[in-house]
């Protein structure tokens, strides 16, 4: 193991972090007790928190009406897309107050009580603690406290797993510690400790030492048992942190009983998680990913409006936002399928006020004429240049972000404006958030499963402009190479 405090390591083997660990314990997906419990609202700083699980709502708006219909529906939870990564911090404090202003109100009104899960990046990009100190704050303001804070980050399909209290990513040549990634040097969000209980040092400027986090290891979980765990849980207070180690669903399964025999006996928490915690926390295991068989159902059980009048096309649209070296590899290896034309936003001319608006207009007239066109059966992206512009600071760094964000999806609101695309590809956090609000008028909507295994969810919107297209959330930060490719190729199978 390695901490913060020595030298970068060398890539090492899954295997060789998990060799010496105890035997997993299984004690089920605790579906009963989740659905006899409070419901689980996620609160989706990047709509990529869906890419988990299957068959739960999404709100992408928060009036107490949303929160009502999403409080009405037969589920565990659902997710309310806030989308607060990409915000000025204040903005993103505001957002979170309002989200729990009107659930709260729309609990009170449907008789449903909740716990607040504050859904973040697996690779430790967020606003934390901002968005979790808003949360017990608003929490204590209507009368519940909060006695801990629960840190869980894992997502485990993409290689996102903690051990001994040390995060870990996944990448070509093994698992590194995730303060050795590309990642942690994030212009907006960057960070030096992978031991989360530094972590938590680092990200609070000291005002919580490392010492005063709490830990469930994965000893704790595998040979105490949800006994041990909820020991643990008992003796946090005034809003503690609590890091959980974790490899496997299994682990997951053992701390969420743990957490719902805490919550039955009446102690309060938050979550702040990756995705692999919103699975365990609603009772899902993973599942198969969406095949074209499938993904035809679905989009016969939501035909498009009959008032709409665009022309369809048998071609998808792809929009890429994420400059991560991922993506672009991603990309590369979409190219070398063949069957797409790319449109390009020069980020420079997005940033020139006198030039963007015709830039994207012009853009998104020709991405529609050629979706329309018989001339060609190939898919369209539209994605802006690869050369990254960075602020002069982190605030700065995300004013750049959020203009290029909002040029790319003004350009897919125009070109869906005047055709229906055959599908949506959004790719990036802040990109497909912004598209599936802004791009596509989505309010509300169901995940409905995952279209590789365990990552990038298939969204079906409920109504608008965007029902009956599948629209595709792809985060810029997993899968391998070949990902976009895949998930391309199985759009086109339809």
């Amino acid at each position: 193991m390695t901490d913060d405090r020595t030298p970068t390591v060398e890539p090492v083997a899954l295997e060789q972090l998990l060799a010496e660990l105890p035997p997993e314990l299984e004690v089920g997906t605790n579906l009963e007790a989740i659905l006899g419990g409070r419901r689980l609202v996620a609160l989706d700083d990047d709509p990529t928190g869906t890419q988990s699980i299957a068959d739960l709502p999404v709100l992408t708006s928060w009036t107490v009406d949303d929160c009502r219909w999403a409080l009405r529906q037969p589920t565990a939870g659902f997710f309310v897309l806030t989308n607060t990564r990409s915000l000025a911090e204040a903005d993103a404090a505001e957002r979170n107050r309002e989200i729990v202003a009107a659930l709260d109100e729309a609990s009170r009104l449907e008789a449903v009580p909740y716990v607040l899960l504050s859904r973040s990046d697996s690779t430790l990009r967020g606003y934390y603690p901002l968005e979790t100190d808003v949360l017990a704050e608003e929490l204590s303001a209507r009368g519940t406290g909060t006695d801990g804070v629960v840190i869980s980050p894992a997502y485990i399909e993409p290689g996102r797993i903690t051990i001994n209290s040390v995060h870990w990513s996944k990448i070509a040549a093994g698992m590194i510690p995730v303060a050795q990634s590309e990642f942690a040097k994030d212009a907006s969000f960057g960070y030096s400790s992978s031991d989360l209980r530094d972590w938590v040092e680092e990200k609070t400027g000291g005002r919580i030492s490392r010492d005063d986090v709490a830990a469930i290891t994965i000893a704790d979980i595998r040979e105490g048992g949800p006994d041990r765990v909820q020991e643990i849980l008992s003796g946090l207070h005034d809003g503690q942190p609590v890091v959980v180690d974790t490899t496997c669903d299994a682990d997951l399964h053992v701390v969420v009983l743990a957490l719902l025999r805490a919550e039955d006996a009446g102690q309060r928490f938050i979550y702040r998680t990756g995705p692999s915690f919103v699975r365990a926390r609603t009772g899902q295991v993973a599942t198969p990913p969406i095949d074209a068989e499938r993904l035809r159902a679905i989009i016969a059980a939501q035909p498009r409006d009959p008032e709409d009048r665009r022309p369809s096309s048998s071609r998808g649209l792809i929009a890429i936002g994420s400059h991560v070296g991922l993506t672009t590899r991603q990309l590369d290896r979409l190219r070398g399928t063949g069957k797409i034309i790319e449109l390009e936003l020069d980020v420079p001319t997005l940033l020139n006020p006198e030039a963007r608006d015709a830039h994207v207009s012009a853009v998104a007239l020709e991405a529609a004429r050629l979706l329309q066109s018989d001339d060609s059966d190939a898919d369209i992206v539209v994605r802006t240049s690869r050369t990254l512009i960075k602020g002069t600071d982190a605030d700065d760094s995300l004013v750049i972000a959020r203009s290029v964000s909002s040029a790319l999806v003004g350009t897919v609101r125009e070109i869906v404006s005047q055709v229906r695309p055959a599908f949506v590809v959004a790719k990036g956090g802040i990109t497909s958030s912004d598209t599936a609000t802004e791009g596509l008028s989505i309010r509300r909507a169901w995940t409905r499963g995952t279209m590789l295994p365990g990552i990038v969810s298939l969204w079906e919107p409920v109504s608008g402009p965007a029902q009956g297209i599948p629209y595709i959330v792809f985060a810029g930060n997993v899968g391998d190479d070949e990902a976009l490719a895949t998930v391309v190729a199985t759009l086109r199978s339809v």
